[in-house]
């Protein structure tokens, strides 16, 4: 999935929360590389998100510049501080998205493409979409220095996590321009 013309090109080191001055520096095809703190949330979290908001009341988790990985992280084993944990498809909360990213949100982690709504509120909220490879779920679990429940526990696996990750790779997918990598792939193989 990543950009074939850009094998030599640098891994991009990005902190979290993200700030617009490095989310307006990435490009579809970008290889970055992310320390910091991250949130899950998966559907039943995004509705949730989703109803809090459109009634007025604060998200329990902070928004403004900040990443939301779309991942229900499998049952931890003992000695472990967290499962497999790796990403799911992003166009399941699509339609929660736009809302999310008027509120702040500048980065989203998954898999899959997202649709046209979505792309458009990234350029026009300047946000940007990473994805991972699944099937990699124990590998970026090796990523994940500490998990916590922070919000909707009741919901297990899809309860609001707070991960601090270390060096978490990805690529950019969708970048604050309105580029798409996919569609990016898809014109190189037609030709």
């Amino acid at each position: 999935m990543a950009n074939p013309d850009c094998a030599d090109q640098p891994v991009i080191e990005l902190s979290t929360p993200l700030l617009e001055p490095a989310v307006l520096a990435l490009r579809a095809g970008d290889q970055v590389s992310m320390s910091g703190v991250i949130y899950t949330a998966r559907d039943a979290a995004h509705k949730r998100l989703s109803e809090a908001l459109s009634a007025g009341h604060a998200a329990p988790i902070p928004l403004e510049g900040q990443v939301i990985y779309y991942v229900g992280p499998a049952p931890t084993r003992p000695g472990q501080i967290i499962g497999p944990a790796g990403p799911t498809t992003a166009g399941r909360v699509d339609v929660y998205t736009p809302q999310l990213l008027a509120h702040g949100l500048r980065g989203m982690i998954g898999k899959g493409k997202r649709n046209e709504h979505v792309r458009q509120a990234m350029v026009a909220h300047h946000a940007v979409y990473f994805v991972m490879v699944g099937g990699a779920a124990a590998l970026i679990a090796k990523h994940i220095r500490q998990v916590d429940v922070v919000a909707y526990a009741d919901l297990g696996a899809e309860a609001i996590h707070r991960f601090e990750i270390e060096s978490l790779r990805m690529i950019v997918a969708n970048d604050a321009y309105g580029a798409d990598l996919f569609e990016q792939g898809q014109a190189r193989y037609r030709r």
